[in-house]
């Protein structure tokens, strides 16, 4: 045990003196032939299918008015009276305030929220919405980066998750979004990074599968085609 114990500390010593510690970039090897290499003919469905596989629901739309209306269709499916929306590129360009405004819900922008004024607009809400980071074919995986416009709650709290994607976010496995990550942001990630497969699960109680236990129990990712 003291051996091992000594070699893996022996290995740390050498990364941290070579410059791969916390803060500080490291160039990745090149891949080659390592992890999966494609999402077959169609990613867009290979995604779909593995996220429903996971309990998730997705939706194909051709373009952001498609994607609008689904979103319209999805609320008022639900009894719903609160609605947290996240910001950013894609959803800003949307109408979905006024539009979900118009059917009388409760809609709040958390962009406009601090740190003091969110908890309990976060933990009301019914139906939070946010765009992602990346969608992952492979296993049908939402990435969701947290950042002021988008915090992590907003992804955790409301009972039912509705993320907004472009068919562009697209990536075959995990691998390319650690390429994307080191490329695009130079390993400055923001404070968490959630890979959310599916609606929340536990089967630690009696190995009884349980949906919406640490998160929310329903997950809807809208792909927007065109």
């Amino acid at each position: 045990m003291t051996a091992s114990r000594d070699a893996f500390l022996e290995r740390v010593r050498r990364a941290v003196e070579t410059g791969n510690r916390a803060g500080h970039g490291t160039v990745l090897e090149a891949r080659g032939t390592i992890g999966y290499q494609g999402a077959g003919a169609d990613s867009v469905a290979r995604f779909c299918q593995e996220l429903t596989t996971a309990g998730g629901q997705a939706h194909r739309v051709p373009d952001a008015e498609g994607a609008v209306a689904r979103v319209l269709d999805l609320v008022q499916s639900k009894p719903a009276q609160r609605v947290a929306l996240g910001s950013g590129t894609l959803l800003d360009a949307l109408p979905l305030r006024e539009r979900l405004g118009a059917l009388g819900l409760e809609v709040v922008s958390v962009a406009t929220l601090t740190e003091e004024t969110s908890r309990d607009p976060l933990f009301a809400a019914d139906i939070g919405i946010s765009s992602a980071h990346a969608l992952i074919a492979e296993t049908g995986t939402v990435v969701v980066r947290a950042g002021r416009e988008e915090p992590r709650s907003l992804s955790l709290l409301p009972p039912l998750h509705i993320v907004l994607a472009e068919r562009a976010q697209l990536l075959a496995d995990l691998f390319d979004w650690f390429e994307l990550a080191q490329r695009d942001e130079g390993w400055s990630l923001p404070s968490c990074v959630s890979f959310i497969t599916g609606p929340s699960k536990t089967g630690d109680i009696e190995l009884r599968l349980v949906t919406g236990v640490h998160g929310p129990g329903e997950l809807h990712v809208l792909v927007i085609e065109g």
